[in-house]
């Protein structure tokens, strides 16, 4: 009887690793395939915050050229105003010379 236990504690021994569908991966080994995952997970996360980071430096610049685009146009809609002023002021003089 002995030796039957033995061949099942030996036979379990050996199939220990095995579940269904595949085999259990050693814990070092898995710990490697955890840590390679994650290396692979951080090259990946750092690739698209740096792609971020100059996305959004792109858009600062682009909305930076906007806001001076912006100001100018002001700038000439208030000295449009001025002229369009003295030019309405002028025709009602010559509307009231009448």
């Amino acid at each position: 009887m002995n030796s039957r236990r033995d061949l099942r504690t030996n036979r379990a021994a050996l199939f220990d690793g095995i579940e269904e569908g595949g085999i259990r991966a050693s814990s070092s080994y898995s710990h490697e395939i955890d840590e390679q995952d994650n290396e692979r997970g951080m090259d990946g996360l750092q690739d698209r915050v740096n792609l971020l980071k100059r996305l959004s430096g792109d858009i600062h610049e682009e909305v930076e050229t906007h806001n001076r685009m912006l100001d100018r146009m002001g700038n000439d809609m208030d000295s449009s105003r001025g002229v369009l002023s003295g030019t309405m002021d002028r025709f009602k003089m010559v509307i009231n010379q009448r």
